[in-house]
């Protein structure tokens, strides 16, 4: 599988990564060892987690997607096979099962790491990623900015944490995610200031649904090499087409957890019909062309795919062989043009 490298680092992540968020939740420690076992065989090398996985987060699961990505490596012996990337938690209220309270301070990020290292029975995180702004902005489905005055941690201290962390060896590198433009050139201003490694990479969300990652984060990852690795690239499984006219699949994510409804609202339904048809009439799934569209645009380094069975991962794995023509492309830039970001 191709391979690309992460932002000025020296490491070649495969375009595809193997998303856990659904392990310790959806699905049980022997499945999720069994989606590993698959991907690594199938040349997938990146895998991203968070400290407060498994979705939806609860304080009765809270870590066991990283304790399932530790029995594995403890049991196949192959550390050094995987690029590891997981999340530090910023701020939530309901999350005060974390820390009692997660912030990106210069203590709780060393804390969180430490607990992430214990949990993933292992000495080093490749890429160790900041899940959202410790301040309050436009990120999880908010378009529109609402200046509300809070600054959160400073930059300097978080940023200053992963630097030690980077020093010591316990990270190779570190990355943003949910983070806006101003966010990104803050802290890669205050990094050129002080001298500091960099941030490689950027996770946020990026589908046919939601593009607003083109507005002003594209050029960004262009022009100072930090490359998207999106999540959400089949907007929860919408862009499949199998929530159209009300449907609700049996043990989808939707369907169990109405909390993730963001991609689910009446009148995506139209737009996601003209995908559809789009697929269909290129012979491809709606799936396949959802995946293969975000894999292929040149800002993204990888994109992240999550499944819950053996079957849908094949299908998301297999797309990495695909790539959309130029009549198809313009088609779904066409769809875009009247329907643009129904979805944040």
């Amino acid at each position: 599988m191709e391979k690309r490298r992460l932002g000025d680092s020296d490491l070649m992540v495969t375009k595809l990564c193997l998303g856990t968020m659904t392990w310790g939740e959806q699905n049980s420690e022997a499945e999720a060892h069994q989606q590993m076992d698959y991907a690594l065989a199938r040349g997938i090398n990146f895998f991203d987690t968070a400290e407060m996985y498994p979705v939806p987060p609860r304080a009765e699961t809270q870590g066991r997607t990283e304790q399932y990505i530790g029995s594995w490596f403890a049991a196949r012996g192959n550390r050094d096979q995987v690029i590891l990337a997981t999340k530090v938690a910023g701020p939530n209220r309901a999350m005060e099962y974390i820390r009692q309270g997660p912030e990106f301070t210069r203590a709780q990020i060393r804390a969180a790491l430490e607990a992430s290292l214990q949990r993933l029975q292992t000495d080093y995180v490749d890429l160790y990623q900041l899940h959202w702004p410790s301040r309050m902005t436009n990120y999880f489905g908010q378009l529109g900015y609402v200046h509300q005055g809070d600054e959160g941690v400073p930059f300097e201290e978080t940023i200053g944490a992963l630097v030690e962390l980077i020093e010591e060896g316990k990270i190779r590198h570190y990355g943003l995610s949910n983070e806006t433009p101003w966010g990104t050139m803050k802290i890669l201003q205050l990094c050129e200031q002080k001298g500091w490694p960099k941030p490689v990479s950027i996770q946020n969300p990026y589908n046919l649904l939601n593009r607003s990652y083109e507005v002003g984060m594209a050029e960004v990852s262009h022009r100072e090499n930090i490359g998207l690795l999106a999540y959400s690239p089949m907007a929860f499984g919408v862009l499949s087409g199998k929530f159209l006219n009300g449907q609700r699949p049996a043990g989808a994510r939707v369907s169990l957890f109405p909390r993730f409804s963001r991609y689910s609202q009446p009148h995506v339904d139209e737009v996601v019909q003209k995908y559809v048809a789009v697929a269909q009439a290129a012979g491809i799934t709606p799936a396949a062309m959802s995946l293969a569209f975000v894999t292929q645009q040149p800002f993204v380094t990888s994109n992240i795919i999550g499944a819950t069975t053996l079957e849908q991962l094949e299908e998301n794995i297999n797309t990495a062989e695909l790539v959309l023509n130029t009549e198809v492309l313009q088609q779904l830039d066409d769809i875009h043009r009247v329907h643009s970001n129904p979805c944040p």
